[in-house]
């Protein structure tokens, strides 16, 4: 009874197109009120115990990080070194375009603001050298993806906090999958542009020129390796490391690049607080909602169920990416990963799978929901920059899909690319 009068009012609200954060938190009062097991104030006891962590207060640092080096001139040097490589090659700039997301996905940690930085730059220059506007899009859009599973990751932080696991082991074990994820989304980009002729840039390649966009984005590309070096240095735990993102970012963006003004700055700190206000608000109330799940005993009669169905571990794996991928294009992905971990975590480590190689299976998985409609907000913002409706871009996101999906699955299968760096 309470799972039905909590997930039916859960689906009502999203119906309504009540945000998702208020849909949780009404859900979990509506089902406390009408089932009478615990009292209202749970509600408000939670939402407070929720947030006051110290692992979690990385998330806002790591926001304003990235709001930071977003607005301080990192995007389009990021973007000249990677055209610098390769853009001259048969698809360069979509190929540019993977890389540019992949170096900003290690300093913003948020899918979103990297579609938003690189496609902003990317879409228009490939629209301009003659590439389809929709295949253009959609390839900012999937690689965008990669700004929650390239360490630092804001999703890995929320899922160590749940699972109790380590967030910086989950830092290190995000590398390898990520980059196979950007390896999957240029090959198809490459046989695309083969098939439809799309060149790079007209420009030779050359050390020299590689050498110039390196080092003027030298204090760009010093920032993943300050974070994780610090961390896996014993310098500094996570979420310091992220107080280290900020000062840093701030130093770049004022004193070296001088593209912040200190008048930006009011602005950069509310549009911060305004996103990390949205985050701690869904982290509030979906942690309420697994909480009632947890007392009702709902996780373990869910685990029971789907390992009463088969005990081949093949098709139990299936049906949790599956299921992954398909909440994940109807819910936040923070929201999943508080509500389902402590689902399928046990059912996981009964599968004898790694907590963190599982960690990076569910933060993969869900990331493939930011290109799946209705919710995929990826789509949004890069339809927002390139004028295309969401259906024109769901149809040129199908092949992205599917090449996300089958590196999720070697991901999945070969665990020795997520634990290798923290074995």
């Amino acid at each position: 009874m309470t799972a039905t009068i909590l997930f039916t009012s859960f689906a009502l609200f999203l119906l309504l197109s009540v945000p998702i954060g208020i849909s949780i938190g009404l859900s979990t009062l509506v089902t406390i009120a009408l089932i009478d097991i615990l009292p209202v104030s749970f509600l408000a006891k939670e939402f407070v115990t929720s947030v006051d962590s110290f692992p979690l207060m990385a998330v806002p640092f790591f926001i304003l990080a990235g709001e930071i080096m977003g607005k301080g001139g990192i995007s389009h040097r990021l973007v000249n070194v990677a055209t610098s490589i390769v853009g001259n090659k048969t698809g360069g700039l979509a190929i540019a375009g993977i890389i540019t997301s992949l170096f900003f996905a290690a300093i913003s940690g948020s899918g979103p603001a990297t579609v938003a930085a690189v496609g902003g730059m990317m879409i228009p220059a490939m629209v301009d050298h003659g590439y389809d506007k929709r295949f253009a899009t959609a390839v900012i859009a999937s690689a965008g993806a990669l700004g929650v599973i390239i360490p630092p990751s804001i999703p890995m932080v929320i899922y160590g906090v749940i699972g109790s696991a380590s967030i910086g082991d989950l830092f290190i074990s995000g590398v390898i999958p990520g980059v196979l994820v950007a390896f999957g989304l240029m090959v198809w980009s490459y046989i695309y542009a083969k098939k439809m002729g799309y060149t790079g840039t007209d420009e030779k390649m050359s050390i020299k020129k590689i050498g110039e966009s390196l080092y003027d984005a030298k204090w760009a590309l010093l920032i993943p390796i300050i974070i994780l070096g610090g961390i896996y240095g014993g310098i500094f735990t996570p979420t310091e490391a992220a107080v280290v993102a900020v000062v840093y970012s701030f130093m770049a963006g004022i004193f070296l690049y001088r593209e912040i003004k200190l008048q930006d700055l009011p602005r950069l700190f509310a549009d911060g607080a305004l996103t990390t206000a949205t985050i701690l608000i869904i982290v509030g109330a979906a942690t309420a909602f697994g909480r009632l799940l947890t007392i009702e005993e709902i996780p373990t009669q869910v685990a029971d169920i789907m390992l009463s169905i088969t005990d081949e571990r093949i098709i139990l794996v299936f049906l949790i990416i599956t299921l992954l991928l398909i909440v994940g294009c109807f819910m936040d992905t923070l929201a999943a990963i508080i509500i389902l971990t402590p689902i399928l975590l046990p059912i996981a480590i009964n599968l004898n799978f790694d907590p963190i190689h599982f960690g990076i299976i569910m933060v993969t998985s869900l990331a493939i929901g930011f290109i799946t409609p209705p919710l995929g907000v990826n789509l949004f913002v890069s339809s927002g920059i390139s004028g295309l409706s969401i259906s024109e871009l769901s149809r040129a996101i199908v092949p992205f899909f599917i090449a996300m999906v089958i590196t999720l699955l070697i991901i999945t299968f070969i665990p020795q690319l997520s634990l290798i760096l923290i074995n």
